[in-house]
């Protein structure tokens, strides 16, 4: 009866450990645990198009992770999109910086990528990044090339027609 009670308590103690295991994993895959405020600095940017920029997301230089977002709002006045990154303190970035957002992979998630000026001053909390480039939509390039590669054909369609009329005429 005893052998049954430990071998009852071994499996309890190993379910918990087990259960602890798959939380602390579920945190490091969410990122919830990896990013901490307490030696940061925050900057804004203005874009006219973010895309499917999301809070949370990485900011990057040179592909490594230096940061992530923060809050995004819309300005009342200029309709632009306010992105608030949240900078780790250890990387300082050139005051004349150029914000990116970028897609990872051919759908994946966006993030905003800084790539670093030539100045010897650097931003500090709460300065805005002016120089940024707004997102590149995959729907709006494919709409673009679909709409130049039917507008040629369209023309060139349209100038024979009036030349036809003409002659007719």
């Amino acid at each position: 009866m005893a052998r049954q009670r430990i071998i009852e308590i071994c499996v309890g103690i190993f379910m918990i450990l087990g259960i602890l295991a798959l939380v602390f994993l579920a945190f490091k895959v969410s990122g919830l645990t990896t990013y901490s405020y307490a030696n940061s600095y925050k900057i804004t940017a203005d874009f006219q198009n973010i895309g499917d920029l999301k809070v949370r997301a990485p900011v990057t230089m040179a592909g490594v992770k230096v940061g992530q977002i923060t809050d995004i709002q819309l300005d009342p006045e200029t309709y632009a999109a306010i992105v608030t990154m949240r900078i780790d303190r250890q990387d300082l970035i050139p005051i004349d910086s150029t914000a990116n957002i970028y897609t990872a992979g051919l759908i994946g998630s966006n993030y905003v990528s800084i790539t670093p000026g030539f100045s010897n001053q650097f931003l500090k909390s709460g300065d805005v990044l002016q120089r940024t480039n707004q997102a590149m939509i995959l729907q709006d390039v494919i709409g673009q090339l679909l709409y130049s590669l039917k507008g040629g054909d369209s023309d060139n369609d349209t100038s024979q027609q009036q030349a036809a009329n003409g002659s007719a005429n």
